[in-house]
């Protein structure tokens, strides 16, 4: 039921289906090819979808099935795997005995592995792939070596799966404490700046929190609105149908 437009974002409504994400992102990356979106002269008319998704979808067949189609039609696609080492309590190294981005030699696609927890590396490695598919030069895999330091869920205690002393080792590789020494170093932050950018998110935090108090609570017909431009006969009888559905219980009141 989100409100946002896709378009003026450039980001697109996520899912909850893991992995499905991959194929929705090159199905419009498709589209964008044969639109003319790829590999003109002038890179302001190039385009690219970006797709994000953890270590545990490389192993649901709708991402591989996004990595053949990507490839088939040259799709500018950048397929970013978030490997955080973790799918809630399975270890990747049960789901690959190769590291994950050597997959994508299968597919004939370039892939390469990143530090996922160095920010410069991260831009870098982004920019070099996001060329690429606007160029026409096809699809890229990118794996972010990364680690998931908090519970999957809330329901999750990993300290079932885990040791405590793998959690530490990664607790001081965090990217924003990475990031911070590396602006100190260069002096192009201070106390006064980072002070400044807590009392800024604090004020956001803040901000979304009394916003989210006032949302008025959803009914049901967005269910039924938000899903097509022009609704179809068939989804508005539907909807008229849960509407006297719903109004049946009204009346047993």
């Amino acid at each position: 039921m989100a409100s946002w437009n896709s378009i003026e974002t450039r980001f697109h409504n996520y899912t909850v289906i893991i992995g499905a994400q991959a194929l929705h992102a090159t199905g419009y990356a498709m589209g964008m090819a044969k639109d003319g979106m790829v590999g003109n002269a002038d890179p302001a008319d190039n385009g690219c979808a970006m797709v994000y998704f953890g270590d545990g979808a490389m192993s649901q067949g709708d991402v591989n099935e996004a990595f053949i189609f990507a490839m088939s039609y040259q799709a500018p696609v950048v397929f970013m795997i978030m490997n955080n080492q973790w799918a809630i309590s399975e270890p990747v190294s049960l789901q690959s005995k190769i590291p994950l981005y050597q997959r994508a030699s299968g597919f004939g696609m370039p892939g390469v592995q990143v530090d996922g927890n160095d920010v410069v590396a991260m831009h870098a490695v982004t920019e070099w792939a996001t060329r690429h598919a606007r160029e026409g030069k096809g699809p890229v895999m990118v794996e972010a070596y990364t680690y998931r330091l908090g519970a999957h869920t809330t329901s999750d205690d990993p300290t079932k799966y885990r040791l405590r002393e793998e959690e530490e080792e990664w607790r001081g590789k965090d990217p924003l404490d990475r990031v911070e020494r590396y602006l100190r170093d260069k002096g192009l932050i201070d106390d006064a700046y980072l002070a400044q950018l807590d009392e800024e998110g604090d004020a956001l935090g803040e901000h979304l929190r009394e916003a989210c108090k006032t949302l008025t609570e959803p009914t049901m017909d967005l269910a039924f609105d938000n899903v097509y431009i022009n609704k179809p006969k068939t989804l508005a009888q539907q909807q008229q149908a849960y509407a006297e559905y719903a109004a049946s219980f009204e009346q047993e009141k």
